[in-house]
């Protein structure tokens, strides 16, 4: 029947188009489409809000930063101005068009003896959606925070300044004292309790002073202070005077009433002095040990004659004292005392028969001749000596006279051996041989007035010490640096800092300001001419302090560009805190650079 047949065909074509598949691709992905938009549209709209947020933080974040270094260089701001600054300052600084609702408050917590100051900053805001509104999200909400803590760190300062005899000029001197004694006064206004800001006060030259009254420190070595003149050593006492005729060729010729040995230049005009730099040895003769106040140069106490002491009852019979060193044979050695005398005994062993008989006599051109006796027994010898530098062996109270005590040393300490000299070890680590870690004593002509000050939080103390410099002497910035480092040990002597507590974040500092290249140090220089060999020592410790945690300042005073860069200098500077003046009157504008730097690390802690 045709309607029965229709109907199946309806049936069927129903049946099948159930069955199909084909051309199911397009409902399912108009189904699909919408939650992927709004999946897009979501990621889209919290990008916005976190690149809100993200603005919102580094507002935030600086803006306590400020804050804190505001309410650091400033004790006396109040709970009320800190935390309308840091709206301020937000406000200032956060310039998202996209935000609205855009709210901060601030609190702030004063520090106490146990806890650091602290300021919690904490923002609101939200922005309009694109996309999310559609379902039903018209905006999006975020927040953020930020916390700056000061108080909870302390300081270490190092102030390592050149007092060498080039200071003096141009009116360095007194810029560097008032810029200093400023920078300490600076200082010790960042300190709420004594403990939060340790100063120390390292004035240098070739060497540092360590003051006088250490002479019985255990620290301290004294082979090179009771030395005798590496030139007489090295050379085996060569011997050429000559006077009144008699010629003086051999070591054992000299005695009381010779002529000073170190006359090389026969008597002649003109004659060496204490601070002469003519001739073979550089030094002269003294009336006494040469570092003991009141010793003569020998030839300004005789007309005509430079002779050794020859009263069998003066105090220093028969010594042979040299003066300070001119430096003609060794550079390093000028400006130096050496502290002792030879003693001169005769070595009855050794004495020479020059004549016998009723006729006997001593030859014309033989010095330290005599003769006893009389007719046949007549005899006339020749007198030798053998001489002991700062001893005889068998009279004590000679020994004393030519030995000055340790109590008559000035104060000043040359390098330690390497590589001790680029180190802080502890100078009681180890024995007075070679290398010694302890520190060589020295008499230097010039020592410095100022000695070193360990660290202090006595700003009068340490002041006192700044009025103390007086210029003397050549360069040498590496032994400054050596004992700036020194002082800031907590650990190793001879002035250790105070140790460190546990509940405080501590950071060291080196201030090192010098107006020249370095010149001389205990091993090469002249004191006059740039040594590399100064620079090779220096670099190495430099490197050696920025490795202990310690951040380094230099300042180069160079007035008029008369000297070159100096690169150890610059170098040495911990991230490039090198600065270079022309100017004396620039030093305090260097100070407040370096002092305006670590007040920003001092907060960043």
């Amino acid at each position: 029947m045709p309607g029965t047949s229709t109907c199946k065909r309806i049936r069927n074509s129903i049946s099948r188009f159930d069955r199909d598949i084909r051309a199911n691709i397009a409902p399912i992905f108009a189904i699909a489409l919408l939650p992927v938009l709004g999946f897009v549209g979501a990621a889209v709209d919290y990008t916005r809000a976190n690149a809100a947020r993200s603005s919102m933080q580094a507002a935030m974040d600086s803006a306590v930063l400020m804050v804190s270094r505001d309410a650091a260089a400033n004790p006396a701001m109040t709970s009320q101005q800190i935390t309308d600054a840091v709206q301020r300052y937000f406000n200032s600084l956060y310039n998202d068009k996209s935000a609205f609702n855009v709210s901060v408050s601030a609190a702030y917590t004063p520090s106490t003896s146990s806890a650091a100051a602290k300021i919690l900053a904490s923002g609101q805001g939200a922005i309009e959606t694109d996309f999310m509104k559609i379902a039903g999200f018209p905006q999006l909400s975020f927040g953020t925070s930020s916390t700056s803590t000061w108080g909870n760190s302390r300081m270490r300062v190092a102030l390592v300044l050149d007092n060498t005899g080039s200071m003096r000029d141009n009116g360095k001197m007194a810029a560097l004292q008032r810029a200093a004694k400023d920078m300490i006064d600076s200082l010790s206004a960042f300190a709420k309790t004594a403990d939060d800001v340790y100063i120390s006060i390292i004035p240098f030259a070739k060497d540092v002073n360590v003051d006088k009254s250490n002479y019985n420190a255990a620290w301290i070595n004294w082979t090179e202070w009771e030395a005798e003149p590496p030139i007489l050593i090295e050379e085996n006492y060569p011997i050429n005077v000559r006077y009144n005729g008699l010629t003086y060729d051999k070591w054992e010729d000299i005695g009381p009433g010779a002529p000073c040995p170190f006359d090389t230049r026969n008597n002649g005009s003109p004659r060496p002095t204490q601070n002469s730099r003519v001739g073979k040895f550089s030094f002269a003769c003294m009336d006494r040990p040469g570092s003991l106040s009141g010793a003569t140069d020998l030839s300004s106490l005789y007309t005509n004659r430079y002779l050794i002491p020859s009263d069998p009852s003066g105090k220093y019979y028969g010594m042979i004292c040299p003066g300070i060193d001119g430096g003609a044979k060794f550079p390093r050695k000028r400006d130096i005392y050496y502290n002792g005398c030879y003693t001169s005994v005769v070595d009855t062993d050794r004495s020479v028969v020059v004549s016998t008989g009723s006729g006997a006599s001593c030859p014309s051109t033989t010095p330290n001749c005599s003769c006893t006796g009389s007719g046949r027994n007549r005899k006339c010898t020749q007198a030798k000596y053998k001489h002991y530098w700062r001893a005889h062996p068998t009279d004590t109270n000679q020994a004393k006279d030519a030995a000055p005590a340790h109590s008559t040393w000035t104060g000043c300490i040359n390098d330690r051996d390497q590589a001790y000299d680029i180190s802080n070890a502890d100078p009681s680590s180890g024995s007075s041989g070679t290398p010694s870690t302890k520190f060589y004593a020295e008499q230097l002509n010039g020592c410095l007035p100022a000695t070193i000050t360990p660290v202090s939080s006595q700003s009068s103390t340490l002041k006192n010490q700044i009025d103390s410099m007086s210029p003397s002497g050549s360069t040498n910035q590496a032994i400054g640096l050596a004992w700036g480092w020194q002082t800031l040990s907590t650990t190793n002597g001879p002035f250790p800092a105070p140790a460190k507590d546990k509940a405080y974040v501590y950071q060291d500092y080196l201030v090192l300001l010098s107006d020249g290249l370095n010149t001389r140090n205990r091993w090469s220089g002249n004191g006059s001419d740039h040594s590399p060999e100064v620079d090779v020592r220096q670099a190495l410790l430099c490197q050696k302090v920025k490795d202990s945690g310690t951040v380094i300042f230099t300042v180069q005073v160079n007035v008029g560009n008369r000297d070159p860069l100096s690169q150890v200098l610059q170098d040495c500077a911990s991230n490039g805190n090198f600065q270079m003046i022309t100017s004396a009157n620039q030093t305090a504008d260097a100070f407040q650079n370096i002092l305006t730097q670590i007040s920003q690390l001092r907060i960043a802690k």
